[in-house]
């Protein structure tokens, strides 16, 4: 019976050529167009010359692009410590036996995951506005005006700076991803460890971390992936600024691209970005999977 009604293999792909379609030309088509476009000097116009190696061979001298990596790396270390971190803290706080009002928790949790970027950068420029600022404000009224600076102006500590946003915005995002895995471990395991006498440090490290590991890895790729490609908040915070103290390669690869008029160039920095994404992705995941085997033993 259940054979009759089981569409053929054709009908399938059938039903799947559309999505696949789909996903092909906005995701497979831009990077291979601009893997084509790197190998050319192209100023956007109808014209393009073919330079072969020459834009990559650029892009490994060139000094800013590997200041705007390294403020890459700044940033998903930062974020993986800042929003995961802190959200797998929370996670374990309101999960706990005394907490209250767990839904609104992750409710206002949340929130801050669904203002768009751009308005984001738009608060914390406010924020940290030297002569407004509610932080400049703060430090004033607690009588640490000694501390009070121009914050988007300071090269030593403006990485820093532009991550606590980041950071704010997606703790919640990252918290509803670990409530789920962790509300499908058995409960019994955590009374287990209890009666065991296993603290709640314990437990966290050497119960839930591993048995939510896959979950974990699932964050961490995503944390990379968004923050090698960081763009939005930083732009309208300081477009890169002061100087190239915060740029990060995504906007100098549009600064390359759209106000420099070099699009070839501009190709090869997001052809560079993709490949050092999946290498950052795929070093951290390896040293996730062995920090998480020998939490277990």
């Amino acid at each position: 019976m259940l054979d009759a009604v089981r569409p053929k293999k054709s009908t399938v792909l059938l039903y799947l050529l559309i999505p696949l379609t789909v996903y092909a030309f906005t995701v497979f088509m831009p990077l291979l167009a601009a893997l084509v476009y790197s190998f050319f000097e192209w100023k956007g116009g109808p014209v393009k010359t073919f330079n072969g190696l020459q834009n990559y061979i650029t892009l490994i001298n060139d000094a800013t692009f590997w200041q705007a990596f390294g403020n890459n790396i700044y940033l998903v270390v930062a974020c993986l410590i800042g929003q995961i971190g802190i959200a797998f803290i929370l996670v374990l706080i309101i999960n706990s036996q005394t907490a209250k009002c767990k839904s609104i928790h992750r409710t206002f949790g949340f929130f801050p995951s669904t203002i768009s970027a751009v308005c984001i950068g738009m608060i914390w420029t406010m924020v940290y506005h030297n002569r407004y600022g509610i932080l400049n404000w703060f430090l004033t009224a607690i009588g640490r005006a000694d501390l009070c600076q121009v914050w988007l102006n300071n090269t030593d500590s403006i990485m820093l700076v532009v991550s606590v946003p980041l950071i704010w915005q997606f703790i919640g995002y990252y918290m509803i991803i670990l409530f789920s895995a962790i509300a499908a471990i058995d409960k019994e395991v955590f009374e287990s460890a209890n009666i065991d006498g296993a603290n709640a440090v314990q437990t966290a490290v050497h119960i839930t971390l591993p048995l939510i590991k896959n979950t974990l890895l699932v964050c961490i790729t995503l944390c990379i992936a968004g923050n090698m490609k960081a763009f939005d908040n930083i732009y309208v915070m300081t477009k890169g600024g002061p100087g190239t103290a915060s740029m990060v390669m995504a906007l100098y690869g549009y600064k390359i691209s759209f106000e420099q008029s070099n699009m070839g160039y501009g190709s090869s920095i997001s052809v560079g970005i993709f490949v050092l994404s999946l290498l950052v992705i795929g070093g951290s995941q390896w040293l996730v999977k062995r920090i998480t085997r020998r939490m277990e033993v």
